[in-house]
This record gives structure tokens, sequence and C-alpha cells, in this order.
């Protein structure tokens, strides 16, 4: 049976997968998704349910895969989009979620910034911790916070936007937003640490995974396209 290359969920464009093996699929996140227990029954748009409820519906896209099982091994924020990492089995889910705690899943993040930074590449390493006095954000706490390190490369500025690569090491909470916001460089679009500017969504988009696959020890790359996230907020596509 021939598969699709990508996954359809009610009230929702067709979301592109982007890698596919025994193991594991990777799918272009789109803004908007949440990824919360199942359970949680908060918003309509909880991505893991949607999939779950899918792949028991027995749609076309779920069944030409033999699939019965798929579950996401981290996470994006919801208004983030790009590279989402889901497993096939639960034994899959705890190989792959051990690579991601082991720090050795490689991750890159494009972000669009308010401002210019001071140099071309820098490294944070604040320490952060959930701020209990303001519902859903993490906060910089030199002495109870978990250690956290994202590396920083500035690729291009446009009028008052930068365009920063990033590369979280550790995997905390919002933490490529709270480092660029201590950076000085808050990243457009996000209400939480920065402010809306105008119409524009939140600047942030994961557009690379590699790992070496903990079954077969082949290297494994997995990419975004990033051309529309791109001329979205006025750069150029890169080539």
């Amino acid at each position: 049976m021939p598969k699709t290359n990508f996954i359809e969920l009610p009230d929702c464009e067709p979301i592109p997968i982007l890698y596919e093996d025994r193991s594991v699929i990777a799918i272009d996140k789109p803004r908007g998704w949440l990824l919360a227990p199942v359970a949680w029954q908060n918003t309509s748009r909880n991505l893991q349910a949607a999939i779950e409820s899918s792949i028991a519906g027995g749609d076309f896209w779920a069944r030409s895969r033999g699939l019965k099982f798929l579950r996401h091994v981290h996470r994006l924020d919801a208004d983030t989009s790009g590279v989402l990492l889901f497993a096939k089995s639960p034994g899959a889910v705890k190989m792959f979620f051990d690579l991601f705690e082991s720090r050795k899943m490689e991750k890159i993040y494009l972000a669009v910034a308010v401002g210019a930074p001071k140099q071309n590449e820098w490294t944070c390493e604040l320490k952060l911790a959930p701020d209990k006095k303001r519902f859903r954000r993490m906060k910089v706490d030199a002495r109870f916070g978990k250690e956290s390190e994202t590396h920083f490369k500035m690729l291009e500025t446009r009028g008052k936007f930068s365009l920063v690569e990033a590369t979280p090491v550790t995997g905390r909470t919002h933490q490529i937003r709270v480092h660029l916001t201590e950076s000085g460089l808050p990243i457009v679009g996000d209400e939480l640490y920065g402010k809306r500017e105008g119409n524009l969504p939140l600047g942030l988009r994961a557009i690379a995974l590699a790992y070496t696959d903990p079954f077969t020890k082949k290297r494994v790359e997995i990419h975004a396209p990033v051309k529309e996230f791109l001329e979205e907020f006025g750069f150029n596509p890169r080539t």
C-alpha cells in the first residue's frame, strides 16, 4: 500500500513528514499545536491526542504504515514550528528520549529577534527555573535554576530584526526564548518574554535534528524548510 508523505488531521493543513524509518517519524510541526498529555482536555489543539485519535480511527496515513503507536520524544512550544520527532514503539520512545536527555541530539533553530547583537557569536549559560509568580513563564535563577546552555550565531540583520541561529545544548522549557531575551534580543512575537510586533507570530523555528541512530548506529540528519519562515519576517531565503 503506498504511503502518504504527510499526516492528515481534522481542521488542519496536511502536516509534512520530513523523515521516516523503522523507528521514528519526523514531522514539520505547524504553529498552534500543543504537546500536552492526552488526558488534558483544555484544548482541541493537542497534537499527541489528535494523532492518537487519527491512528485509532484508521486514517489512511496511519493505516498505510500499519501504525498502532506514535509518541513524541521531545517538545516544541505551541507557537514554535519545525522538526518534531515521534517514536513508533515504546522501546524507541525510551531510546530516543535518552538521546535528548544525554545531550547526544544535535538541535538547530532559527530565531528572529528584535535588536542587533553586540557580537557575531556568543554562548548563554544562565540557569533557568519556573517562575512561580507568573504562570507558564521561566526565569533566570542562579541559585535554584537548572543548568542551561545555548550557543548563538548572528546570521543577518534586516531593519530592526536580526536572524539568529540557536543551538541549545540543554533542553529547558523556553530556553532559547529566555536566553535571547537576557541577551537583549527578545524574539519577535514573544508575548511572554518580549512583546507583539504587529501581527507577526513567534519568530522561532526548529530547522534541524541530527543524531546517531541508537538501533542502526548510522548518522541521521533531518532538516525542515526555511524559505517561508524567512520570507514571513522579511529575510531573503538562504541558498
